[in-house]
């Protein structure tokens, strides 16, 4: 994997940012798809080699491989230089501009957050290929960070239409990711542990890149393909939390309180004997990328921490975090003594009220981080998505420092005014402090980076 930053960051301050962008650079390269999936994924003769778990090749008459994410297309390939032409067919749906050149494994692409017909379709030709799986096939499932958008089957009587509906209430409220996913698996039939339930009796290997918190697999994606731990009770606790139970669609409200009342059966859970057959590894989550970042920040003479990698919150409140730890280290050396760098992983949420401007949670975060760096210098903060994509934008995220509101002001810009409005993207982009990479066709969450010298 090649990372390459849009260079135009590095003119308010090269000396400091050039560095900057080199531990990002490292950090995605550490969570590259190919890579993670060929380091678990091995064949030694006729045996298929993962982590704690081995397959006789010879006893197997077909290998179909299925999955979905952004990161599909280069997963899809890792599998297809391991085990080539035993491979007899697959599935892999990714998010449009991720489709990735392969043999055998069909890419094909579909619309993220928001579920399409596309995701519809491509959900049902994957349950299919699971369905047509007999006890001597091998299914090998593919999932990392937008599956659950992109792999999209729903349950009877629930439309497309209900299904994005749902997802930009859930979004628009500030919903989580576990949140939102815990209500669309109970919407489907694909997701929840559906999928290995529609393989069974085959044996199921799941590869999982991670963009969860914790990396939980049966949140990873929706978790399709293992046991889900959520329940009719919970997603309907989530609807009421953010209000949403008199303007969800009818057929959505219809389905959560027939599983409440006990009429629509629950998604499969640990001691569904259909698991005994089922096997799943993360191989790589936001942990790999941050300590990745770590070590090469320490190598170019960082003191380097890595603070969390469960970060949570509201951005623009987790802002004021990350430049309350940069004035620790500043007055007090504290966890290390500058130049330091420390590392936060994670994911925010910006709750968009009435105001729903232009930008993601990662430039959130750093225009109101820039709006408390006014008075600072010598601190950088920086936010990037992994997965390239911060929000409905091309920005990855962006880098800020004590000069980023005065270069706005002196374009007639009101930063202030912008961030009320969650519309970061057009005055970071004005600035020059937006981080732009293009698709990185990873996804393990979000990193914040907060550099600071003395």
């Amino acid at each position: 994997m090649h990372i390459q930053f849009d260079s135009s960051v590095l003119q308010p301050d090269s000396r400091r940012r050039g560095p900057a962008l080199d531990i990002m650079a490292a950090a995605l390269k550490a969570v590259d798809p190919w890579g993670a999936v060929q380091k678990s994924l091995q064949v030694d003769g006729d045996r298929l080699c993962l982590p704690n778990q081995t397959y006789d090749l010879k006893a197997l008459d077909r290998i179909l491989v299925l999955g979905a994410g952004k990161a599909g297309g280069p997963m899809a390939q890792a599998v297809e230089a391991c085990l080539q032409d035993r491979i007899s067919t697959g599935l892999v749906v990714v998010k449009d501009d991720h489709e990735v050149p392969t043999d055998i494994i069909e890419i094909c692409a579909a619309s993220h957050p928001v579920p399409d017909a596309r995701g519809v379709s491509a959900g049902r030709r994957i349950l299919e290929l699971a369905q047509s799986a007999t006890r001597r096939d091998l299914v090998i499932a593919l999932l990392s960070g937008g599956g659950s958008a992109l792999l999209v089957a729903p349950a009877a009587g629930i439309s497309l239409r209900d299904m994005q509906d749902m997802t930009h209430r859930l979004l628009a409220a500030g919903a989580t990711i576990n949140e939102i996913n815990c209500l669309r698996k109970h919407c489907s039939g694909i997701k929840g542990g559906q999928l290995a339930r529609a393989a069974y009796p085959a044996a199921c290997v799941t590869l999982a890149l991670s963009d969860v918190i914790g990396s939980p697999l049966d949140i990873i994606a929706s978790g399709p393909t293992v046991p889900d731990h959520s329940s009719w009770s919970e997603a309907w606790e989530i609807v009421m939390r953010f209000d949403l139970a008199e303007t969800l669609p009818s057929a959505i409200h219809k389905r959560l309180k027939a599983g409440l009342a006990g009429t629509v059966p629950d998604t499969p859970k640990p001691s569904d004997p259909l698991f005994d057959h089922a096997y799943a590894v993360v191989v790589a989550d936001n942990r790999t990328a941050a300590l990745a970042a770590r070590d090469h920040a320490a190598e170019l003479g960082f003191g380097a921490r890595l603070i969390t990698t469960y970060l949570q919150g509201e951005a623009r409140e987790v802002a004021q975090v990350a430049v309350g730890l940069a004035q620790e280290v500043q007055a007090h050396a504290n966890p290390v003594t500058p130049p330091a760098c420390l590392i936060l992983g994670g994911e925010t949420t910006v709750t968009l009220g009435s105001h729903p401007g232009q930008g993601g949670r990662n430039q959130e975060l750093a225009l109101a981080a820039a709006l408390a760096l006014q008075e600072i210098p010598g601190v950088v903060v920086a936010a990037l998505a992994t997965d390239g994509t911060d929000g409905p934008t091309d920005g990855t995220g962006a880098i800020v420092d004590s000069t980023t509101v005065a270069r706005g002001l002196e374009l007639g810009l009101n930063p202030q005014q912008h961030l009320k409005d969650h519309n970061a993207y057009p005055y970071l982009a004005q600035v020059q402090d937006l981080l732009r990479t293009g698709p990185t066709f990873t996804n393990v969450n979000d990193l914040l980076f907060v550099f600071v010298w003395g």
